[in-house]
């Protein structure tokens, strides 16, 4: 992309309204703009960066044997009237009236709209099990929306059910999902540590949120350090193992949050002991029968016996992973993407706009490396050099390669890794191989 067309509407000072940092380097680099309370406008390098994380977290939810389906944001209120949820869900849920007076909302989650879904197509256990999730913008109308889209009302939010006919089966499903969270979190370039935590209003017995490690985190962390240091599941996991032992080491290693930290963390873990900040970017939940029960979701077992379905949800907030990236990886200049995320991996400075040598070089290089795959900006603009660095350390795009007339005497670019600061030449010649490994 040539940033001389690029819709980018960058920002030199700190918005008033923003808070917190990942609100104020979003509004600043053009992420996005509020639209109204809570409510924001994606722009294009914002989009760029949420289609990132969706697809890392579609193809995660993929691999796990999940299948993507996609719901509607609207939904009628009797689904939730044969949950029990709909007096008890507070005003966080907007209701709707429509035309011919039927009694509607604008769905916050989806368990009861996906078990409805279920119980009509599903009716043998040889129909189970089955995993099926999308990624859906959804609605809670927040008291005191703030904090940018931390604490929005609407959001981008991948949920996921698992259905199965028996609590061994149910459990695997858990363990399927909490595996594929930790891969998922480390693949987007964050640690997110896996907490033991209440089921809330989603109700169910056993529930872990995933908390990614920031100084500004809402809630208070306290962990065994090895946390830090443990390995990831890679691409060789069979999610047709058992996968309790991942878990249980794990769950070895949490301690506990604010609430929690009163029950003798710090004197049980010693010098093990890391105290840190987190934020919520994903919730688990196993809540067997809750909503299968009351909704009529059965299938007939292999004597003929009807048994309620035992479920499971889990969501990842997927555009409140954005703030959250930004909350862990930013520093007094800018935003700092990991690679996997972030909306263009170079970015290319041409020192002098309008010199002829330096425009058909990086003419010439923004063109093979956007063919060799390599997703590339460059600032073509008439903005000074000084500008043109502070505007590319503040989106973060991991990699600058600055081309000047002194440097094309000696057939070098200038290649700065944003996260480390670290300064190489590389020969320009060598550039597109270099970014392409």
């Amino acid at each position: 992309m040539r940033l001389s067309q690029y819709f980018l509407p960058t920002l030199k000072e700190n918005p008033s309204e923003a808070q917190i940092v990942s609100h104020r380097l979003m509004l600043r680099a053009g992420m996005i703009r509020q639209s109204s309370a809570g409510i924001y406008n994606w722009l294009p390098l914002g989009l760029r960066v949420l289609r990132k994380i969706e697809q890392i977290v579609r193809e995660e939810q993929d691999l796990a044997g999940c299948q993507e389906v996609l719901m509607p944001t609207i939904q009628p209120s009797e689904l939730w009237q044969k949950s029990g949820r709909y007096d008890d869900y507070g005003k966080e849920m907007l209701r709707i009236t429509d035309r011919h007076g039927r009694d509607m909302l604008y769905g916050p989650t989806n368990e009861e709209a996906i078990t409805d879904v279920v119980k009509m197509e599903c009716q043998s256990y040889k129909d189970m099990p089955k995993m099926l999730y999308h990624i859906q913008w959804k609605f809670r109308d927040e008291v005191r929306p703030r904090f940018g889209i931390m604490r929005g009302r609407e959001f981008l939010m991948k949920d996921s059910y698992s259905f199965d006919i028996d609590y061994e089966s149910s459990k695997a499903a858990y363990n399927k999902m909490f595996v594929a969270y930790l891969r998922t979190f480390n693949r987007l370039g964050v640690k997110a540590i896996p907490m033991r935590a209440d089921t809330g209003p989603i109700g169910g017995d056993l529930s872990h949120e995933f908390l990614v490690l920031a100084d500004t985190g809402e809630s208070g962390v306290f962990v065994h350090k090895d946390v830090l240091d443990f390995d990831i599941p890679g691409d060789d996991v069979d999610y047709n193992e058992d996968l309790q032992p991942i878990v249980d080491k794990w769950t070895s290693l949490y301690a506990a949050t604010d609430e929690k930290h009163e029950e003798g963390v710090e004197a049980e873990l010693g010098d093990d002991l890391l105290a840190a900040r987190g934020i919520e970017v994903g919730h688990i939940f196993h809540f067997g029968t809750k909503y299968s029960k009351p909704m009529g979701a059965t299938v007939t077992d292999q004597n003929g016996t009807e048994i309620d379905l035992q479920m499971g949800s889990y969501g990842i907030g997927v555009s409140r992973l954005i703030g959250a990236i930004i909350e862990a990886s930013h520093d007094d200049d800018g935003i700092i993407w990991p690679e996997s995320v972030a909306p263009f991996t170079v970015g290319i400075i041409n020192l002098k706009t309008g010199d002829e040598t330096c425009d058909e070089t990086c003419d010439r290089l923004y063109k093979e490396l956007n063919a060799a795959g390599v997703e590339t900006l460059i600032d073509d603009t008439a903005e000074r050099a000084g500008g043109k660095f502070k505007n590319m350390d503040l989106i973060g795009i991991p990699w600058h390669v600055v081309i000047g007339p002194r440097g094309l005497k000696n057939g070098v670019a200038e290649v700065k890794n944003r996260k480390s600061g670290e300064k190489q030449e590389i020969a320009i010649t060598d550039l597109v191989a270099h970014f392409s490994k």
